[in-house]
């Protein structure tokens, strides 16, 4: 009895071996008789290897399931870092409000007060266009989606549109994604800025004193500028506005708009405020100024200038943030719908090596019959 149980032992081991022998079965010969010890094609023993082909597939899904939640993780902390950067940007924008509103006030009374003379200004007078200075503003880093790829081709369809009317162009750079791709292609470049996260006004003073150096030298006509409206979250438009000479009219008749981030139910959300003009300042008939109102016009405009040229800045950097936002919004969304397909490829290669290996152990069993 003991040597019988060994028996039946030994045969249930062989039965799941992964070496070169079968099971032993007895198969019927052709005149009824059976004739034992007859290897039979070894099916099950094929299965095993799938078995085991199967069991690594399973353990590859699983590290991909967590390499894909792990880089969700990260895309999810890139947006909420790149929001809390968009209310910093624009806090900075409604810091600098009272001043451009203030500055606006006092040219238009200044503008009123002087009537026609105004128009005698250089950075007033309109010049006969044979060169303009495109001024280009893009980001320094990538992970943005269009953000960078539309100011440049924006910039590039402009700069192609004026050489084609016979207009020299050579161009200001705002931007390390704009300074590489431009020098790559050697196109004329002037001069380079960086633009970081933070806009000050160091900065756009650096730019402003450039572009009017340039211009009240006569080194060009008109210099345009390049930037990225900012429209919403999800929505940013290139934009193009001639930035010198100044208009009178624009200066003192354009108003502005305010975009507040905020949150609500766990979404993010921009709020549009539309500023109205500021009114001019009123200056009594009998005022007496210890400057003549010429030059005060004269001393504004470059602060005016200044005073674009950063928010130009922030409102640009608002828009990358946002561009950020969206496109890592998108990636973790992305990983998200990965993570339901790899999870659904996993339970079912599970489900198959399962079913595989309850096969084997039931041909294992009805081999020993």
């Amino acid at each position: 009895m003991r040597f019988f149980c060994l028996a039946a032992f030994l045969a249930t081991a062989n039965a799941f071996t992964s070496g070169p022998a079968a099971f032993t079965t007895s198969v019927p010969a052709v005149g009824g008789r059976a004739l034992d010890n007859v290897v039979a094609p070894s099916q099950s023993h094929a299965n095993r290897r799938a078995t085991i082909v199967m069991d690594g597939k399973a353990n590859a899904i699983r590290d991909r399931i967590s390499s894909v939640k792990n880089t969700k993780k990260i895309t999810m902390a890139m947006k909420l870092v790149a929001a809390a950067k968009v209310r910093r940007a624009q806090d900075a924008v409604l810091a600098t409000r009272p001043f451009s509103e203030t500055l606006q006030s006092v040219f238009g009374g200044l503008i009123a007060r002087l009537g026609g003379e105004a128009m005698d200004l250089p950075l007033l007078t309109q010049r006969e266009v044979k060169k303009v200075t495109l001024t280009v503003v893009t980001g320094d880093r990538g992970l943005c989606g269009g953000y960078n790829s539309f100011m440049i081709k924006k910039a590039e369809a402009r700069y192609k549109e004026l050489t084609a009317q016979g207009i020299e162009v050579d161009m200001v750079l705002i931007g390390v994604k704009g300074i590489a791709y431009f020098e790559r292609r050697k196109f004329p470049i002037r001069a380079k800025f960086e633009c970081g996260q933070n806009p000050n006004a160091k900065d756009a003073l650096a730019i402003s004193e450039e572009l009017l150096n340039t211009f009240l030298s006569g080194e060009t006509d008109a210099i345009e500028l390049l930037y990225t409206k900012f429209v919403s979250l999800i929505a940013s438009v290139p934009a193009v506005r001639t930035l010198v000479p100044f208009s009178a009219s624009d200066i003192t008749q354009t108003g502005d708009e305010v975009f507040q981030l905020t949150s609500e139910s766990g979404e993010f959300s921009v709020e549009r405020t539309e500023l109205a003009v500021a009114e001019p300042q009123e200056f009594p008939n009998d005022m007496i100024f210890e400057q003549d109102p010429l030059q005060i016009v004269n001393s504004i405009l470059p602060l005016y200038l200044n005073g674009q040229v950063l928010r130009t800045l922030q409102e640009s950097v608002a828009s990358e943030l946002a561009a950020r936002m969206q496109s890592m919004q998108s990636a973790s969304d992305n990983a998200g719908a990965l993570e339901k397909e790899l999870s659904l490829q996993y339970n079912r290669a599970r489900q198959a090596a399962v079913t595989q290996e309850l096969l084997e152990i039931v041909a294992g069993a009805m081999a020993l019959e």
